[in-house]
Formats: structure tokens, sequence, C-alpha cells
């Protein structure tokens, strides 16, 4: 059983995944301890998980390498170098994305499909959060325009109400005699914990080093 800190314990995503948690011993996963805002409860632990903010997640990441403890962030917005940083990592676990979600990582390897197939239509990229998140455009917005090489600034997006995320490609012919629309609507924002959680469970066994969703996706089929 491996013990788990969670670090942004009192945010959505560290309160969904600490009942994830606790509702599926099966797992293999157990909370054993809780970080937010510099102040930490509990015991030891194997593997920190985080939802935080950039801060946040470099101080997680220190205190994961001075125990030995495998490290899985969501969180977004990470500055360039620090996420450098997380790829270089031999000695210990390490798990990153901007987002957890397996059906955003589909996603990703459909628009990139998509993109090439029909390369000389004109592209625009749309995403939709909850009034209350920070970032915008989004670190999940970001990493689609990168995969398709869309420029960042281009991207729009809004902030309302609850929304868990909407994430939109839209595709015009030169002709304007076609239209694409590629969406990814999360209906619930517990769908990025429940990844979080599966995806935590499998780094808990893994060798020291970077890994990421292609990895994780990679290792259901073996």
């Amino acid at each position: 059983m491996a013990k788990v800190l969670i670090n942004g314990a009192s945010g959505k995503m560290g309160q969904f995944i600490k009942r994830i948690i606790e509702e599926n011993p099966s797992l293999g996963l157990q909370v054993s301890a809780l970080r937010d805002s510099g102040v930490m409860t509990g015991g030891e632990f194997d593997l920190v998980i985080d939802f935080s903010l950039p801060e946040g997640a470099k101080e997680a990441f220190d205190i994961a390498k001075q125990k030995k403890a495998a490290f899985l962030t969501g969180t977004t917005a990470l500055p360039a170098d620090f996420v450098n940083t997380l790829k270089q990592e031999k000695e210990i676990a390490v798990f990153y994305s901007p987002n957890v979600s397996i059906g955003v990582f589909l996603f990703t390897k459909l628009i990139k499909q998509a993109a090439a197939l029909y390369e000389g239509y004109n592209k625009e990229m749309h995403e939709i959060h909850h009034a209350q998140k920070k970032d915008a455009p989004s670190g999940t917005a970001k990493s689609l325009a990168a995969a398709i090489n869309f420029e960042q600034d281009k991207i729009t997006y809004e902030r309302t109400g609850t929304v868990p995320g909407t994430h939109i490609l839209k595709l015009t012919s030169p002709s304007l005699d076609e239209e694409i629309i590629l969406t990814h609507k999360a209906l619930d924002r517990k769908l990025f914990a429940q990844s979080a959680v599966k995806v935590a469970a499998w780094l808990a066994k893994q060798n020291p080093g970077f890994y990421d969703m292609t990895d994780f996706t990679e290792s259901l089929n073996k």
C-alpha cells in the first residue's frame, strides 16, 4: 500500500482525490499526509500528488526529492524551467501533464491527425472554464496548441459559471465550403481526479525517471 501526500489538499481537486483514494482501497493507495499553504499534517509517505499553484508544485517536488517519494503534478502554468527540471529527473519517479484526463490525451492525438490531414485549413482554438480558474488560456489549451503548432496568443477563451473544461478546435477550408469542429467537453471535474488517481497508482510502481500520459496510456496496452 503506497502512502500518499496530497499537496493542495483543500482545493477541489485535492478533495476529490482524497475521497477517491479512500473509497477505492483496491488501488493500493492510502492518504497519509495533507499539505496546504506550506502547512503539512500527517505521517510518512511514498508518493506526492500535487494539484496546487506553480510555487506550491515546486515546494512539493522538493519535499518529494527529500523523502525519495514519487511525484505527480497536474498543476498548470508551471514555468518552463521547472518543467524541464521535472523532465530531467533521475532520482525519483516523476509524472507531469497539464491535463491528466485520458480523454484529453486521445483528443490531442485526434487534433494532431486532423491538423495534418487538413494542413491548409484555417485553425481556430477556443476553451471555456469555470469562473474561478486563474490561468488563461488554460495549460491544456496551450498543450493542445503546441501539438498542432498553433500560436498560443491566438487561443480564445471564456471564464464562466462552473464549466469543468471545454476545448474546441475549428478547421475551416480556404474556400469556406467545409468546417470541421472537434470538441472535448469535461462534464464533471471529478473525471480529472479519477484519472490522476489511476496514474498515481501506476506511478508508485515505476522506476525513477520522467513519465507523461504517453507512458501511462502505452502501459495500458501491455
